[in-house]
Order: structure tokens, then C-alpha cells, then sequence
């Protein structure tokens, strides 16, 4: 089993099937040594796992798993593309969508919950340049979205080729 796949098992983290896109877009797309994700919901089995409004009934711990649970649809993404997440070299962007009401300000605290889980994932190769928005609404009434750009070993780098 590849290292990255252990350390999800270690964290107690099963890639799900990527999950049907709900427009006219792919999951995530390489582009030479860069892998672009699309923004990616809390979604657990094809339906959301939460909904709600950070600052208008929810707190910033359940918006902080939501966006772990963004990131992780994120990592099926990408592994759905490069096929291995061990090629991943370096998580380069991460950038979260929080739906807030106008007075909330906490919209870090609530990525911090994808950027954390990164970085438990992939060591220092998970620091990553990081947006963190404030939106009036997102897909579903989902609280987080995430998007994720990373960098992925050639052919040419790859051990053994």
C-alpha cells in the first residue's frame, strides 16, 4: 500500500468515489505538473453531510470538519486523475468557500480545517499558499467549498523510470 494511502488509513480516512459533478465540469483536471481541482462539497455518499450558514446557527468546529470532508472528495479527486497520491510533490493552493452570514469573520478558522488535515496528510509537503472567502450561499446549502491546486511528479522524476 502506497505511504499516503497508510497515512489516510492511519487518520482513520477512506478515499470515497469521486463524487458526479452537478454542472458541466470535470472533478479535477492535470495540466502538465499541476493537478486543478474543482471546488468540492462535504459530501459523504453523493449527498451532503452538512448544510447550514457559519455565523447563523452553525459553529466554527462543525464549518472546520465540513472542510476536512471537502478536502477529502478533494484527494479523491486528484487521485482519480494521477492515480497514485504518492506522485503528489507539494500541495501549492488550497481555496475555501465559506457560506457566512455578513457579520462572520472566522472564515480561516473554518479552512483550517482542510488545511490542517493536509498537512497531516502529506508533512511539509502539505504547506500550501491558502484563500479563505466568505460567500452569501454555496451548492446544496453545503456550509464549505474546497478547490485544491498541487503539484505532481513527471514521468521523468518518478523512482524506477
Amino acid at each position: 500500500m502506497a505511504r499516503i494511502e497508510q497515512q489516510l488509513e492511519k487518520l482513520g480516512v477512506t478515499l470515497p468515489e469521486v463524487a458526479k459533478p452537478a454542472g458541466a465540469y470535470v472533478p479535477a483536471v492535470q495540466s502538465g505538473e499541476y493537478v486543478y481541482t474543482s471546488g468540492q462539497l462535504p459530501f459523504v455518499d453523493g449527498e451532503p453531510q452538512v448544510t447550514g450558514r457559519l455565523g447563523d446557527g452553525m459553529s466554527v468546529e462543525d464549518g472546520y470538519e465540513a472542510a476536512k470532508i471537502a478536502a477529502v472528495n478533494a484527494l479523491a479527486a486528484i487521485k482519480s486523475v494521477i492515480g497514485d497520491l504518492d506522485d503528489v510533490e507539494q500541495v501549492v493552493k488550497v481555496v475555501g468557500f465559506v457560506n457566512s452570514a455578513a457579520d462572520f469573520t472566522d472564515h480561516p478558522k473554518v479552512i483550517n480545517g482542510a488545511s490542517e488535515f493536509l498537512g497531516e496528510v502529506f508533512g511539509a509537503r502539505g504547506k500550501h499558499a491558502r484563500s479563505a472567502v466568505g460567500v452569501a450561499a454555496l451548492p446544496m446549502g453545503t456550509p464549505v467549498e474546497v478547490e485544491m491546486i498541487v503539484k505532481v511528479r513527471s514521468s521523468e522524476t518518478k523512482p524506477g523510470l
